[in-house]
């Protein structure tokens, strides 16, 4: 059990740092990330780049804190809710002509989070059958 656990940790804690990097990034250089998240210019504004920085530095500090903890069952919920997250920033990227590049990170995105989502869900039921 052990050695499933470990990979699930540490993808999830990568996943965690990113999102909270992500976060700081919109934080101290909001243009350039919101060039790369895919708005346009129309769509930014300095209070949406605190809202997506806030946002993702607390999105990720759960996650990270979920994975260490060992909260598998709401770190598989985390994740399974970030699929609906992912797809839909994807979608507002592709319907405000955002680049390809962008709506591809998001919509991959996605794919990690229900691949990981599954993953934990499937460990926090190993280990309730299993104590």
């Amino acid at each position: 059990m052990l050695t499933r656990r470990k990979p699930i940790v540490a993808l999830a804690v990568i996943a965690g740092a990113l999102l909270t990097l992500i976060g700081i990034r919109f934080l101290l250089v909001p243009d350039s990330a919101a060039k790369t998240f895919g708005l346009t210019p129309a769509m930014a504004g300095a209070q949406l780049h605190a809202i997506i920085g806030l946002r993702d530095i607390w999105l990720g500090a759960l996650a990270i804190a979920f994975a260490l903890l060992g909260q598998w069952r709401a770190l598989a919920l985390w994740f399974l809710f970030g699929v609906l997250v992912c797809w839909a920033d994807a979608a507002i990227v592709a319907t405000s002509g955002g680049p390809r590049l962008a709506i591809a990170f998001h919509t991959g995105s996605g794919v990690f989070c229900l691949v990981l989502g599954v993953a934990a869900w499937r460990l926090s039921n190993k280990e309730a059958h299993a104590g």
